[in-house]
């Protein structure tokens, strides 16, 4: 096991990975930059090194400053948390040869799962179900346009290189092929230095589910069950929960056996999940894979009584695995609450927290890393407080929900828990009936 584990991030998941580590008598090192020498995780790690200014590009997202941290400090693993550097196979290979072990897959793995039609290809050899597109990049308007004729609009255009909905663009004839394309391309290559796009069939009505697996250093995967991440705004999700209103036994199976699929076809180490659109005939199609832990692992954790950073640290340990697939023994819903406005359009809202409060009670969990006093900056993701609640039936968990939500303050700037508590109290919502086009028309009410 190993004795000192750098966290290479920031906010309530450096605080998260920190606590498993020290529960399991790992020492812990965080880094921050300037702007955050006041959040919970430089506070409770046993040890924090500054990295840099607030931008994330010469601190969180900065290889050798992060490397000259693990160096003085004489870690021997990091764990990358989500998002920056956490799916970097560049990072994870600068990790290898200095001897540190990054606590998720090896650079190779990343490798074939972080570049979208790299995935795609390799699903394709491992037998699982992905959606009809173009065989690799589109060279051009031309070629994409005959692609688009041969696969059948609606096509949606997607960056290889993309997430958060960034370069991407639905096509629904070919009179918008060539605006979308340019638009596409152009984000795209902004967003990522990478204007590489592919295109796939556009599938209606879909849902977003996904299958949280873990594999160990000895060919074991095993599959937690799925989560519906359907409630998006802009491909960026807003709830999770699990299990999936949409899921029966039969579909979780199938799911769970393509997803077990995927992550045997390149040996993988560590938890991640394999990502589905499946439409409203319960045909299921690869999307991607996140080769990392995400912001809504709590969710399963719930359902299935595991601690997921402490499962991630036993294989990266060399541990072998133990149990088999889970299914869901209870219900468990996660609200994101972000500083944000939501009577403008979400925009982002940091500012000065001058009182918080965070719901308590039975089946209610708060992940976090604000407090009273704490001033979110403006130069990282938006999101501040994770809440997550769970019941024996999924009526019961948005009863729960809605009472946390009600109890949960947060003063001096606006958030999410507004839209929130609108959403739990909709009729759509409350049945089920959601698709990753939910919030297109949800009648967001001024309180």
């Amino acid at each position: 096991m190993f004795k000192k584990v750098l966290i290479a991030n920031r906010g309530e998941i450096a605080l998260r990975v920190i606590r498993t580590c020290k529960e399991m008598g790992i020492s812990t090192v965080a880094v921050y930059s300037t702007a955050d020498k006041d959040s919970l995780h430089v506070r409770f790690a046993d040890e924090a090194v500054c990295i840099g200014p607030a931008s994330s590009l010469e601190s969180y997202l900065s290889v050798p400053r992060i490397m000259a941290a693990v160096e003085i400090t004489n870690a021997d693993a990091v764990h990358p948390g989500y998002g920056f550097l956490s799916e970097n196979a560049g990072f994870a290979e600068v990790c290898e040869d200095y001897g540190v072990k990054f606590i998720g897959p090896s650079a190779a793995m990343i490798g074939k799962m972080g570049d979208k039609i790299t995935a795609k290809e390799t699903m394709i050899k491992a037998k699982v179900p992905v959606v009809p597109g173009s065989d690799g990049l589109v060279k051009d308007i031309k070629s994409g346009k005959v692609d688009a004729n041969k696969i059948g609009y609606p096509v949606i255009l997607k960056a290889t290189a993309g997430g958060g909905g960034k370069g991407m663009r639905i096509v629904n004839s070919e009179d918008e092929f060539e605006d979308a394309w340019d638009a596409a391309q152009r984000e795209a290559g902004a967003s990522f230095g990478n204007d590489g796009i592919y295109l796939e069939k556009f599938i209606e009505e879909p849902r977003h589910i996904e299958f949280q697996i873990i594999g160990d250093q000895f060919g074991n995967v095993i599959h937690l069950s799925e989560r519906d991440c359907s409630v998006q705004r802009r491909h960026q999700k807003l709830v999770e929960e699990s299990p999936s209103p949409f899921m029966d036994a039969k579909l979780r199976d199938k799911m769970g056996k393509a997803a077990i699929k995927a992550g045997k076809s390149i040996n993988y180490e560590g938890v991640g999940t394999v990502e589905f659109l499946v439409d409203k005939y319960k045909k299921f199609y690869f999307m991607e894979m996140n080769t990392r832990i995400q912001v809504e692992h709590p969710v399963t954790e719930e359902v299935i009584n595991r601690d997921l950073i402490k499962e991630q640290i036993k294989v990266a340990a060399g541990e072998k695995l133990t149990g088999k697939n889970y299914i869901p023994t209870m219900h468990a819903i996660e609200c994101r609450i972000n500083a944000e406005d939501v009577y403008h359009d979400f925009r982002p809202n940091p500012g000065h927290i001058s009182s918080f409060h965070s719901p308590k009670g039975h089946g209610v969990r708060v992940d976090t890393h604000v407090y009273a006093g704490y001033s979110v900056p403006p130069f990282y993701d938006s999101m501040i407080a994770k809440l997550i609640c769970k019941a024996e039936t999924r009526e019961e968990c948005i009863k729960k929900m809605q009472r946390a939500l009600d109890e949960f303050i947060v003063e001096g700037i606006k958030t999410t828990i507004p839209f929130h508590q609108q959403l739990m109290k909709d009729e759509r919502f409350k049945k089920g009936d959601v698709t990753t086009k939910f919030l297109e028309d949800f009648d967001l009410k001024p309180q």
